[in-house]
C-alpha cells in the first residue's frame, strides 16, 4: 500500500478518536454533575494540570531545538515525553472536572476580558491540536517523514500555545479569581 493511501486511512481513525475524547470533554464539562469527594487532593489537581502543561511545553522546547540541530534520538524522547505528558494531563484533567466541576471566573475588570481571550482560544486550539499530534505522531510512526514535517509546522506552535494559555489560565484563576 503506498504512503497517500496510508495516510488517508488515518485520517478517519484519528478524527474519530478526535472528535469521541472532545465529545466525551464537553459532556464532562458543560453536562455531568461533579461526583462527591471528602478530599483535599482534588483541589491540588489544577496545579498539577499546569505543571504538566510546563512540561509538555519544555520537551516541546527541547524537542524542536533537537531536530533543528539533527539530533533526532533526543528529538524522539522529547516528542515522545510531551505526548505522554500530555495524556497524563488528559487523565487529571478528566478527574478535576469529574470531582470539582467547571470553575467559575469572578474577577472584575482589566483581567475579566483578557482571561476569556486567553480562555477562549485555548479551548478552541485545543481541539484543533489533539487531532494534529495523532496525525503528526502517526506520519512520523510511519516514517513518512515529509509529511511529520510538514504537518509539525503547524502542530508545533499550536501544541505549544495550547500549553502555555493552560499556564495562563491556572496563574489567572489562582491569583484573580477571588471574591
Amino acid at each position: 500500500m503506498n504512503q497517500e493511501s496510508q495516510s488517508s486511512k488515518a485520517i478517519g481513525p484519528v478524527m474519530g478518536i478526535s472528535v469521541a475524547i472532545l465529545a466525551f470533554l464537553f459532556w464532562l464539562i458543560y453536562f455531568k454533575t461533579p461526583g462527591q469527594s471528602d478530599s483535599d487532593w482534588v483541589a491540588t489537581l489544577p496545579t498539577v494540570i499546569a505543571s504538566l502543561n510546563a512540561l509538555t511545553a519544555c520537551c516541546l522546547t527541547v524537542g524542536l531545538i533537537a531536530i533543528k540541530r539533527g539530533l533526532k534520538r533526543i528529538h524522539i524522547v522529547s516528542m515522545i515525553s510531551a505526548t505522554i505528558s500530555s495524556a497524563v494531563f488528559l487523565v487529571f484533567y478528566i478527574v478535576y472536572y469529574h470531582y470539582h466541576g467547571d470553575t467559575k471566573f469572578l474577577a472584575e475588570g482589566f483581567i475579566r476580558p483578557v482571561y476569556f481571550i486567553i480562555l477562549i482560544s485555548h479551548i478552541l486550539l485545543s481541539m484543533v491540536v489533539l487531532p494534529l499530534i495523532l496525525l503528526t505522531l502517526w506520519f512520523a510512526i510511519k516514517k513518512y517523514y515529509d509529511k511529520h514535517k510538514r504537518i509539525a509546522r503547524w502542530t508545533f506552535p499550536i501544541w505549544m500555545y495550547v500549553s502555555v494559555t493552560g499556564i495562563l489560565v491556572y496563574l489567572i484563576l489562582n491569583n484573580f479569581n477571588s471574591v
